[in-house]
């Protein structure tokens, strides 16, 4: 065990302690930070900060710096450092799941590596902070890039419990609204067992009957040929209670990462937007509208909110309906119309760029430059555009390629 085998006050195999503590982890843990402690005001100083060796530094605060350096060390510095393929490709499938939020207890920072546009919520800051539940990986045992947080001794596990109240009911609005899947942990698992038995008391769920969207995956190696899992699980959550759940088991999560991933609304949306969006509107709507900090016109905005789609437009975008609308107008990128033109479907783009320049030139005016009968500009990220021609343009550069007859319409730049 690494963190044992710093600190030479640790003297025994890891067995012992748990074999003396009667298997506690937590209250193993604080025997560890105790150890940790002596050596590091002794002959171990060197090792640490000398930050940490002020009077109202907290006792357990040398074995998480070391138990941070250590995870540190060993999470790999990008995905591309992992060269086993079946781990490729299953990072790969979680990746494109792209949840709502993520929800951890890990310490290390590999979620943030998987899915870089999410914001870390860390330890206490989930219960302080205003979160959006969008793009978000709350990070509720801590983090390395605040060892402080880190809930590792038994002290921490009592005022994580005592605050774990405050933190459910922030996530349960959270839980009713989607689906749930636990990955890595075991059904028998301390935390999972206390989620469940919040959820439990605060879900209308009739007793026995199993929670639809709630799921726990589990790995196991080898799975023996014909084995059939259990499809449920019964988990017991105290107090003469039990949650029946939806249970998955495999020996590789790629298949189901692919199942949960299938026609994910956000796909196509990049999450830091979307929390950026729903975090700003919260403010607006909270603090600074109510505390007269900008300037608001009420009437636009009582007639902005009339309808779905001027609501939409306060923030820039359209709605389903109005996209749509422009996806069937200009249906076509510069490939689509080469394609068209020739029939062939490995046609180039440059098939037709051709005839959209003599579009231009014989309009005198460039279709490209504008939105127009012909032509649509759409952004689809910070710097980038798709360029969309029309059912127009298609009828026009046929005619043009076959030397039939056409006509342009004039348009205006």
């Amino acid at each position: 065990m690494l963190l044992a085998a710093k600190c030479p006050l640790i003297e025994k195999e890891y067995a012992y302690y748990k074999q003396t503590l009667g298997g506690d982890y937590p209250l193993i843990g604080k025997e560890f930070a105790r150890m940790y402690q002596e050596w590091a005001w002794g002959a171990g100083k060197d090792n640490f900060p000398v930050e940490l060796f002020a009077a109202d530094v907290p006792a357990q605060s040398y074995i998480k710096f070391a138990i941070a350096n250590i995870l540190s060390e060993l999470t790999p510095k990008s995905i591309s450092d992992i060269k086993d393929l079946q781990l490729q490709t299953e990072i790969k499938s979680l990746q494109n799941i792209r949840p709502h939020a993520l929800i951890t207890t890990n310490f290390d920072q590999f979620l943030e590596k998987l899915f870089p546009d999410y914001q870390p919520v860390i330890g206490q800051n989930i219960i302080r902070g205003t979160q959006v539940l969008t793009g978000e990986i709350f990070k509720i045992h801590g983090c390395v890039s605040d060892f402080s947080s880190m809930v590792f001794t038994k002290e921490d596990y009592e005022e994580f419990g005592r605050k774990k109240k405050y933190l459910s009911a922030k996530l349960l609005t959270y839980f009713s609204e989607h689906p749930l899947i636990f990955i890595g942990y075991s059904a028998s698992d301390q935390n999972i067992r206390a989620i469940l038995s919040d959820i439990d008391e605060c879900l209308s769920a009739s007793s026995g009957s199993i929670i639809p969207n709630i799921y726990i995956l589990e790995w196991r190696h080898d799975l023996p040929p014909g084995y059939v899992p259990a499809r449920e699980k019964l988990i017991p959550i105290g107090e003469n209670r039990s949650i029946r759940i939806k249970a998955i088991e495999a020996s590789d999560f790629s298949w189901v990462f692919e199942a949960f991933g299938a026609n994910q609304p956000l796909n196509a949306v990049s999450p830091k937007m979307l929390r950026a969006l729903l975090s700003r509107s919260y403010d607006l709507v909270r603090y600074d509208i109510p505390r007269r900090t900008v300037d608001a016109d009420f009437e636009m905005l009582e007639g902005a909110v009339s309808s779905e789609q001027s609501f939409a437009k306060l923030f820039g975008i359209t709605t389903v309906t109005e996209g749509s609308a422009i996806n069937a107008q200009y249906p076509y990128t510069m490939t689509d119309l080469a394609i068209r033109l020739t029939g062939n479907e490995q046609a180039y783009w440059a098939a037709a760029k051709p005839f959209v320049t003599r579009v231009s030139t014989e309009l005198g005016v460039n279709i490209a430059a504008s939105d127009n009968r012909y032509h649509t500009k759409t952004k689809t990220g910070r710097k980038s555009y798709a360029n969309k021609y029309s059912h127009e343009l298609l009828e026009v550069i046929v005619a043009m390629s076959k030397n039939e007859p056409y006509k342009l319409e004039p348009i205006k730049q």
